[in-house]
């Protein structure tokens, strides 16, 4: 599948456009990742900034604090209360909840992190790379997605 890919909230009220590849796509089992996917781990989609639009509809925002301290802001439909993604201050890329995309087999994740917050029960039996928290450099995952096998 080629760009652009498309998604939206639950209702559909709110849509948004991803032009280009993704940087990186992820499982991610942080606190707020499970609460905001309400299930064990939510699955990440990095995308440039510039790479991300919303093309219908009107959001509200959330400010975080994630489990590295660092704040968070996250952007979510007023009418259904999905949220579609999130940005941290000074960061030049959007994190897209992939259960918003249209198609969510898009993309497949390349490792798991925060794996230190992970529910016990919760397998991995994926054989994918394992961080038990966010790596320190962002370049890690980036490298994992460009190698990945198509």
């Amino acid at each position: 599948m080629k760009d652009p890919y498309t998604g939206s909230c639950l209702c559909g009220a709110l849509c948004y456009e991803i032009k280009g590849e993704p940087i990186t796509v992820y499982n991610c089992h942080c606190t707020e990742c499970q609460k905001v996917a309400a299930s064990a781990f939510g699955m990440s989609v990095r995308v440039g900034s510039e790479d991300f639009s919303i093309t219908n509809g009107i959001y509200e925002k959330i400010k975080t604090i994630a489990d590295s301290g660092s704040i968070k802001t996250g952007f979510f439909c007023p009418e259904c209360g999905t949220r579609i993604c999130g940005k941290s201050d000074n960061i030049k890329f959007v994190v897209v909840k992939a259960g918003t995309l249209e198609n969510p087999n898009w993309f497949f994740p390349i490792a798991h992190i925060w794996t230190r917050s992970a529910q016990d029960w919760f397998p991995f039996a994926d054989g994918l790379p394992k961080f038990s928290e966010q790596p320190e450099n962002n370049e890690e995952l980036n490298k994992l997605w460009q190698k990945r096998s198509l």
